[in-house]
């Protein structure tokens, strides 16, 4: 997430409260959030009661991602 400039707040506020929550994958799940004008996309799984993050990354391609 440094490399990327994505912060543990950004990833935290795109988990509590995501704006879309993509559930293509029976296992993994991808919060989304709009941040400073860009789609922050969090890939994480849940095991118990735990959040695992896999991935996290902003996108300017809001459109590819969103579904309509």
């Amino acid at each position: 997430m440094k490399e990327r400039c994505i912060s543990d707040e950004m990833v935290r506020a795109a988990l509590s409260s995501p704006d879309n929550v993509d559930c293509t994958d029976e296992k993994r799940k991808i919060a989304q959030k709009f941040i400073e004008g860009k789609l922050l996309r969090v890939i994480f799984e849940e095991e118990d009661e735990t959040i695992i993050v896999i991935s996290a990354y902003s996108t300017s391609k809001i459109s590819k991602y969103l579904r309509r």
